[in-house]
Order: structure tokens, then C-alpha cells, then sequence
């Protein structure tokens, strides 16, 4: 008997994956056996790529089993390579070819409001998730994958980046913390991640050293699109250091505040009306602003709760934050709807935003709204409120061409 590795999901429940268990053996070529419902109208193809696979890496004899829950050929690759390197290990690439909706980047600025959290090692999730249009989809491979698993993970992840159409939403990694995170690295960035987050960071040198190994990878690859980095701040030091985490580098687009792990290292209890986390919340807002990128909120849990997801969103929104984490792709569209302007606030934008260009006109130092003077952050809110409204369409072309001229 020789060395036997194994690979993917299966059993009850499992779908759109596959389980693959390779065996090394010392003659007899390869024997290959698949078990797929859908064999008599894909079995071929499954066989001809698997043996094109292990052909790639140069292996002539071996037991090779595929059971197979309707597996894209992206995953099925994902979960042979997997197992072929546990066994054989090698810095050959069996790639799916990468996708003309994959190939786009994304600005520092531009909307967060919902990112969608997948787990890294669960390929069902991940093949529609964009029809949901979440504005980022992370590809977890931090805490929503076994400790088992994580190895394999990282082919599924490279594989749904290179090959699975997200519809525009911005695609993102989350990575484990430390060495090991630092080693996802290789995975992801040569292949079309726009951003990467940081989970657990505690100061600046976490960033600086991820930004290191993403500038080796992008000079080794030649890759020059540019890679976000959204730092998670988890614990009691974290928000402390805030700020010189938010600053740390010019592509921290984003920080983020993870409230379990936040409320786990106080030592209390994590609660609907979060006082327990107000200082931090606001912590990571000001640190946010001072830096000039986006604070983003944690995950609301209760995935049921449809009303108390638009309670928190509305705090969110008034602590300052841009968007937040969900856990359900039907979270996006209380999301979006909470955090984009309400017409009341964009009626009331455009009220100051017209007063403020009609004194401009005049050649007016004071700005007034009825019996209101209006002073700069007012006017500089607005503007903000106007920007976000034309962004998400909610406001007609006309208040665009105004907007130029201010």
C-alpha cells in the first residue's frame, strides 16, 4: 500500500462538491473510478480531466476515486490537486482559466455596505452568490474553516477566484492570522483577489508585513492591480491601536470591527443594544475617519431577525459606520436599503446643497437655509449624502451635472 490523501466534501446534504481519495501505488498505471450521479452525461469528461491532472503532475500509477455530489470542474481540479499535494508536493499549478467577468478591479473608495461571508471549504455557497448583489464577497479561510480543512481550502478559493463569475461584487479573502496567513497569501493574490482581509489585527507591523509578501508575490507574477487590505480589529489592543492600524499603509482601504472576538476578549456578553461595544464601535469609526477610508461594522447574527438587522443597521448608520458584515445573502437587501440615504435625508441634502451653490454664485460667505446658517460640515455632509444618493441612482442626471460644478 502507498500514501493516500484525501479531499473534499461528501455525505448527506453535500452538494455541488466532490470527495477524492488518491493512492500511490508501485504499478498498474492509473485506476480510476468515479461515482457521480450525473456520470452518464459527465462521467467522461470528470475521468478525462482527472487523468489530465494527474498526468500535469506526473503521476503514472495510482487509485484515484471521485465521488462526485454535482461538482463544478473548477472544484473537481481544487479537490485532486489538493490531494495530489499532500502527497507529492509541488509549485506546479493545475489552473482553471480565468474568466472575463473576472477580470476587473476595484477603487479604494467605493461602496461597502454589505460583504458576504463564505466559507472557503463550502463550494455550493460560493457559485451564486453574486446573483444576490452583495457589494464584496469574502472567501473565508480563517474561522469558518475546520483546521483540517484549511490546507485544501486554499485550492477551492484560488479556483472559485479564477473561475466563478461574482457578478462585479468585489472579491475578497479573508486569511488566517500569522505564518499561516501569510502563506494564503500565495493562493490568492496572482489569482484576481481585489481585497484581503485581516482578521485579529493588533498593530500596524500585521499590515506591513502583509503588504510585504503581496509585493513579492505581485513582483514575482508581474501583477500590478491593486490589492485592498481591510484590517479586522477583534480585541481590547486592536481598538487602542486603531488608528495606526488605519493609517498603517495607502492600500488600507477599510477597517472592520469583529464584535464576537471583541466582546469575547472583555469578558462580557455581546448584546442587541451594544453599549457594551459603543466605545470601541466609535473607536473604530473615529480611527476610520481620521484616516480617510471606510469603517465597517461587524455581522448581525440572528439571520431570522429582519427587523432587529434594520434596528442595527440604523445604529450602525448613526455611530458612522459605511456598511457591515452578513452571514445571509437575504441580509443584503435590508442592508443596503438602511445604509443608503432615506429621501428625507437626501431631500433635505439637496435643500443645503442648492442654498449653498446659490451663495456661491453671489459670491456669499454666509450660507443660509430659511433662518439657518449652515457652516462647512454641514455643507460638506450633504455633499456626502448627494454623492452616495447619485452612486446608488437615487437622485436624477440633472443633480449630477450640479454636483460637478460645486
Amino acid at each position: 500500500m502507498g500514501a493516500i490523501a484525501t479531499s473534499g466534501n461528501k455525505g448527506k446534504g453535500v452538494r455541488s462538491d466532490c470527495f477524492v481519495t488518491l493512492e500511490l501505488t508501485d504499478n498498474d498505471g492509473i485506476q480510476l473510478q468515479v461515482e457521480s450521479k450525473v456520470a452518464v452525461m459527465y462521467g467522461d469528461s470528470i475521468r478525462h480531466e482527472a487523468l489530465e491532472i494527474l498526468n500535469f503532475f506526473g503521476i503514472k500509477n495510482a487509485r484515484l476515486k471521485i465521488e462526485d455530489s454535482g461538482a463544478l470542474s473548477l472544484v473537481i481540479a481544487a479537490r485532486i490537486e489538493a490531494a495530489v499535494k499532500k502527497i507529492c508536493p509541488s509549485e506546479k499549478n493545475w489552473l482553471p482559466t480565468l474568466t472575463d467577468e473576472n477580470r476587473y478591479s476595484t477603487a479604494k473608495e467605493k461602496n461597502r455596505f454589505s460583504r458576504l461571508y463564505l466559507p472557503g471549504n463550502s463550494p455550493s455557497l460560493m457559485i451564486n452568490a453574486g446573483i444576490h448583489k452583495p457589494d464584496g464577497i469574502i472567501l473565508d479561510l480563517e474561522d469558518a474553516v475546520a483546521p483540517d480543512k484549511k490546507e485544501e481550502a486554499r485550492f477551492l478559493v484560488r479556483n472559485a477566484l479564477c473561475g466563478i463569475n461574482f457578478y462585479g461584487a468585489e472579491r475578497m479573502v479573508r486569511i488566517n492570522q500569522g505564518e499561516r496567513g501569510i502563506d494564503d497569501l500565495n493562493y490568492i493574490i496572482p489569482y484576481n483577489v481585489n481585497l484581503v482581509l485581516l482578521p485579529k489585527c493588533e498593530k500596524p507591523e500585521q499590515v506591513h508585513a502583509v503588504n510585504e509578501e503581496i509585493r513579492k508575490i505581485q513582483q514575482k507574477f508581474n501583477h500590478t492591480n491593486p490589492v485592498w487590505i481591510m484590517p479586522i480589529i477583534e480585541s481590547a489592543l486592536g481598538v487602542i491601536n486603531a488608528f495606526s492600524i488605519a493609517s498603517a499603509a495607502s492600500n488600507v482601504a477599510a477597517i472592520a470591527i469583529g464584535l464576537e472576538d471583541y466582546t469575547a476578549d472583555l469578558g462580557t456578553r455581546r448584546t442587541a443594544e451594544g453599549t457594551e461595544s459603543f466605545f470601541a464601535r466609535s473607536m473604530v469609526v473615529n480611527a476610520a475617519r481620521a484616516a480617510g477610508i471606510q469603517p465597517i461594522d461587524s455581522v448581525f447574527s440572528d439571520v431570522g431577525d429582519m427587523e432587529g438587522l434594520r434596528q442595527n443597521v440604523l445604529r450602525s448608520k448613526g455611530l458612522g459606520f459605511d456598511g457591515m458584515g452578513c452571514i445571509h445573502p437575504r441580509q443584503i437587501v435590508v442592508i443596503h436599503e438602511t445604509f443608503a440615504p432615506a429621501s428625507d435625508e437626501i431631500e433635505k441634502a439637496k435643500k443645503i446643497v442648492f442654498a449653498f451653490h446659490k451663495a456661491q454664485e453671489k459670491g456669499l460667505g454666509v450660507v443660509a437655509l430659511g433662518t439657518k446658517m449652515i457652516d462647512p460640515p454641514v455643507v460638506k455632509r450633504a455633499l456626502n449624502t448627494i454623492n452616495l444618493a447619485l452612486k446608488m441612482n437615487k437622485l436624477a442626471e440633472n443633480w449630477r451635472e450640479l454636483y460637478e460644478q460645486i
